[in-house]
């Protein structure tokens, strides 16, 4: 009997129908429900009834790409391609412009006239928004690519990425008293990033005009 391996065949199969009769006549429970820790009463199965349930992303889950702007509504990107060149799919493109004499940014800062992501070829690795260096380009916009049949409804242009809200990212944590007193003697507290609508902590080097030191705009 043991070694026609009756008697697992027969384990196997009670296994499979306990598990079918119970993900068949037991109720689907909410998502909220079903993804609660130690939630027990329901079915075991994972597949959500999408688009009507939604799984809430991580707040460092890499979505769709977006552009930053300033005050005034310009973008913050300065075109100097660092995003273009680090991407490994070479999905960006990136046509610059220069402003027009007698702007106080003429002569050392450019602009996007053109800013076009292929989100077909992305592989979201996020090395155009690390290698930015005004933090002009995002990727907290916290949602995925929707389902379409046309080509051209994945070609992000400026307009479209400059439009795109970014949602607010959980930054601060709460240190417990214990472990505040346990700090060795002169340490410092290690800085966090700074809230999404903020600047990055990354900061371009300053720019020479006129022989004084300004600070770019991109970074006002």
């Amino acid at each position: 009997m043991e070694a026609s391996y009756v008697s697992e065949i027969g384990k196997g199969l009670a296994f499979t129908m306990k598990r079918f009769m119970k993900n068949t006549f037991t109720g689907i429970a909410p998502l909220e429900e079903r993804e609660r820790p130690g939630a027990k009463g329901m079915n075991e199965i994972a597949t959500i009834s999408y688009p009507e349930e939604k799984r809430t992303y991580p707040d460092r889950f890499r979505g769709i790409h977006r552009l930053t702007h300033r005050d005034d509504g310009s973008p913050r990107c300065v075109a100097c391609l660092c995003c273009s060149t680090a991407c490994p799919a070479q999905c960006i493109h990136i046509v610059p412009g220069e402003y027009e004499p007698g702007d106080p940014r003429y002569g050392y800062e450019r602009y996007p006239v053109s800013f076009v992501i292929d989100e077909l070829r992305c592989i979201f690795c996020g090395f155009c928004v690390e290698a930015c260096p005004c933090d002009a380009i995002r990727m907290d916009t916290g949602a995925h690519m929707p389902p379409s049949t046309s080509r051209s409804h994945f070609i992000y242009e400026r307009e479209t990425l400059m439009s795109l809200p970014g949602r607010t990212v959980r930054t601060s944590r709460t240190t417990p008293p214990r472990a505040r007193g346990r700090q060795p003697p002169g340490h410092r507290p290690r800085t966090r990033p700074l809230n999404p609508g903020q600047n990055s902590s990354i900061v371009p080097p300053l720019a020479y005009s006129s022989g004084r030191r300004e600070v770019p705009a991109c970074i006002r």
